[in-house]
Order: structure tokens, then sequence, then C-alpha cells
């Protein structure tokens, strides 16, 4: 599984964090961004939650397929 948060996009509501607070974080800035280390490997159900959760769309969670 493959985790982003699009800054572009991101408008700094939080509920990544607030919702899988051990995968995303918020950075300096007040944006949602992914713990380092977090950006691949097993996400489990509350990172999907966490990017339905999201406002503007900002998170992305893709199976990587071998």
């Amino acid at each position: 599984m493959r985790i982003s948060v699009d800054r572009d996009v991101c408008i700094g509501a939080g509920q990544c964090a607030l919702v899988s607070p051990d995968v995303f974080t918020q950075d300096d800035d007040g944006f949602g961004t992914v713990v380092p280390g977090r950006e691949t490997g097993a996400g489990g159900p509350l990172v999907r939650e966490a990017a339905r959760s999201c406002p503007v769309g900002a998170v992305t969670v893709a199976e990587v397929t071998a």
C-alpha cells in the first residue's frame, strides 16, 4: 500500500491525523503529511477511513502490486 498527501490540495483540516495518528501528522504549517517511514506498507482500515474523511480528497491510498 502506498500512502500520500497532496500538499497542493491539502487545506490542513487535520482529519487524517485525527483518524489515523500513527500514519498521519501535521507539519509546522498545519498541513497533513505522512509520518516518515509510513509511506508504504500495511495501512489498515483506519488509513482508508482517513482518506475518506479528507474534505478535499488530498489523501491517496493505493494498492501496490508486485
